[in-house]
């Protein structure tokens, strides 16, 4: 038997390869797993397996950790203050409705698919390849930099607590501005917990735990301390009543969308669980409570937050950068309130880092595993039963971007690959429910999905550039009509081609339609460099795509470690797997 020479192993076999790739884009491109697939032969090449040790309790910890980081500390005193006044409460009710439906959907696929590569598997068993590959490249760029970032936040808050101005940096006058504060807490901080998500899965769980703990006790002494401090009144009345409008809602409806797109963003990191279900005791059971559950929690910490804060001051008085602290820094007596805060914020910042440094490894070890990377990255280390590269190589590069790197980053400017994510899931759900690859015809449901994205993104264009007045509300309505009138369609036309067995969205496909919309309208509230970032990295995810990952995987194909998915396959895979399933 022939043995097929690998297109790296010299320069004229990739120069050979690069005037192949063509054909080789034809044939990976589009090219999909199945689910037994990604959970026998390609989790087989990460060697040993993830110890199953995680139960619904710890999904949850790890939800909460993952969500309630530093960022509502800061954003909620925004959404109230520019858009949604004391209304911000019900900003945060309707943001995590909408997480609700998007976990919902991540639900779905992680207990049918309990792999570890969350979104990128949900992907690439429905649309392929290289979509799979420029999502999940998105999503590895935006944890780095993300961490980096919010590793040297810690720095900051961390001065706040102990009441020092922010002495823990080195300046550096002979480097450039912006890149001459060395940051030597940062980097300790990532190398402390690089080493111990490589350690075991197990005792990263009970960190995040205790960690989630002590955080949740500051939350409670910040609510405990807003509702028995502040008045009720300074939900209904401005501070400066001749400047600023008064009432519950100052801003109107629109201005509570507007918060809620904002503080969407403290919801983000949910998604982080879903690449935990292969670590999962019983994930029929255990990823449901601590999906669900943990978006659930904490969406009712966020309002009462919200509601906390609004009673302590009037929302034209509230500091957008500092809400919190900001209240009680002029109050005699109180300002140690501001140290207690900066402490509760710094345990907040270690979960969200903790829990995103464990998503990143094990989003880059599932994409090492279907060899669009190295599969260097796939390998799981015998012993801890971890994906010991993946998390050593990330911590580094993320270690090393907040040593040196004052980021200023924007929550929404590193959260618009996350929103496209969510977006992509959705779709992908509909795709899995309506589409049997081989068996039904795809076009109806693409057409759906293509017209109701179209109407959503047309929606969205009104709402921030049409004028306000009655031409705009009668577009708006117009647009909303269409929208039901596809859906309806959709749903009485095309039949579901196969049901999930164990947990489903329910109300498909309204769910994961209400979710496509609500991410497309939040990523058109997002500013134009968060645009411009998006498209720089897709373009770099592309070009390596072309220059190496579609040779690699057509190397993984030739030599029989992955298929390309013709309907034969297809259907025996799917063959396997009910008859794995009826045994």
């Amino acid at each position: 038997m022939e043995t097929y020479s690998s297109s790296f192993s010299s320069m004229k076999s990739y120069l050979k390869a690069l005037s192949d790739t063509p054909s080789r884009l034809a044939r990976r491109v589009g090219s999909v797993s199945t689910s037994f697939e990604e959970r026998s032969r390609v989790r087989a090449r990460s060697g040993g397996d993830m110890k199953k040790s995680l139960r619904w309790y710890d999904l949850v910890g790890f939800g909460i950790g993952g969500m309630v980081g530093a960022g509502v500390f800061v954003t909620s005193g925004q959404a109230s203050r520019v858009y949604a006044g004391p209304a911000v409460v019900l900003s945060y009710a309707i943001a995590g409705f909408c997480a609700l439906l998007s976990a919902f959907c991540y639900t779905e696929f992680a207990v049918d698919l309990p792999v570890a590569g969350g979104a990128f598997s949900y992907i690439r068993i429905t649309f392929g390849e290289f979509l799979a590959f420029l999502t999940g490249a998105n999503l590895i760029i935006d944890y780095v930099l993300s961490n980096a970032a919010v590793a040297r936040s810690f720095t900051g808050y961390l001065c706040t607590a102990l009441g020092i101005s922010n002495k823990l940096r080195i300046t550096v006058s002979e480097l450039p501005k912006g890149f001459n504060e060395i940051d030597v807490v940062a980097v300790l901080v990532v190398l402390f917990l690089t080493v111990i998500i490589c350690y075991s899965t197990r005792e990263s769980s009970m960190l995040n735990l205790v960690l989630t703990v002590l955080h949740l006790v500051f939350i409670v002494f910040v609510i405990v301390i807003g509702f028995t401090r502040g008045h009720t009144k300074n939900f209904t009345k401005a501070g400066d009543t001749q400047n600023h409008a008064s009432g519950f809602f100052p801003y109107g409806a629109s201005g509570v969308f507007n918060g809620a797109a904002m503080v969407y963003l403290s919801y983000i990191g949910y998604d982080a669980v879903s690449t935990m279900a292969e670590e999962v005791k019983n994930p029929v059971k255990d990823i449901p409570a601590g999906v669900s559950g943990s978006v659930i929690l904490v969406t009712v910490l966020y309002c009462l937050m919200a509601a906390s804060m609004s009673m302590l001051l009037p929302y034209d008085m509230i500091d957008p950068d500092a809400p919190f602290s900001g209240a009680f820094m002029g109050s005699e007596g109180w300002r140690w309130v501001s140290n207690v805060i900066g402490g509760g914020a710094s345990f907040g910042i270690l979960t969200s880092l903790l829990v995103a440094m464990l998503g990143q490894a094990r989003y880059m070890c599932v994409i090492g595993r279907s060899s669009v990377v190295p599969a260097w990255f796939a390998k799981v280390h015998p012993k801890t039963s971890t994906p010991l590269n993946a998390s050593l190589f990330l911590g580094l590069c993320t270690a090393a971007i907040a040593l040196f790197t004052d980021l200023q980053i924007l929550l929404n400017l590193v959260s618009i690959g996350t929103l496209f994510v969510f977006y992509m899931v959705a779709n992908a759900v509909i795709y899995k429910r309506y589409v049997a690859v081989g068996v039904t015809n795809p076009w109806p449901t693409l057409s759906f999905l293509f017209c109701f994205s179209l109407t959503s993104i047309l929606f969205t264009l009104l709402w921030q550039l049409a004028p306000p007045g009655k031409p705009k509300a009668c577009m708006l309505g117009a647009c909303t009509a269409i929208a039901i009138a596809v859906l309806q369609l959709f749903h009485y036309m095309v039949p579901q081609a196969q049901k999930p067995e164990f947990w489903g969205v329910p109300l498909m496909p309204w769910i994961p339609s209400m979710s496509i919309f609500l991410n497309i309208f939040l990523l058109g509230s997002l500013d134009r460099p968060s645009y411009v970032r998006f498209g720089f990295f897709s373009a770099l995810a592309v070009l390596f795509y072309v220059l190496y990952s579609v040779h690699a995987s057509f190397d993984a194909e030739e030599d029989g470690t992955l298929s390309q998915k013709s309907i034969e396959l297809v259907k025996e895979s799917i063959e396997v797997q009910d008859h794995t399933l009826k045994v």
